[in-house]
């Protein structure tokens, strides 16, 4: 029997510098009192500046809100809160051109 090849090389989440964000309490961009997804769009450039591979974006999908946004209701769209789908979209699209990559909780 042969000894199975052990590979070296690493994923790329495996050595990332991730920033855990909580959106709610991260950045308000529109002054109502709740960080939300522009917030986030405007501090990319700093978080770019510090060197990170990937952001971490806790829960921004709709939900009741009982549990901080980790009891979901619909997993395929934005809470109106924190911005829309089209917003999300938008983030990603920057974020990648910074070479960010976006994971999130679900």
């Amino acid at each position: 029997m042969t000894d199975p090849i052990e590979s070296t090389e690493l994923s790329w989440w495996q050595d990332a510098v991730f920033f855990q964000i909580y959106p709610r309490s991260f950045a308000d961009a529109n002054g109502d009192g709740i960080g939300d997804l522009d917030g986030i769009r405007d501090k990319l450039g700093y978080l770019e500046l510090l060197g990170i591979d990937a952001i971490w974006i806790g829960p921004i999908t709709r939900s009741p809100m009982a549990d901080h946004g980790y009891d979901v209701s619909d997993p395929r769209d934005i809470d109106p809160m924190f911005g829309s789908l089209e917003i999300f979209d938008a983030l990603l699209d920057e974020a990648h051109a910074r070479d960010i990559k976006v994971t999130m909780d679900l």
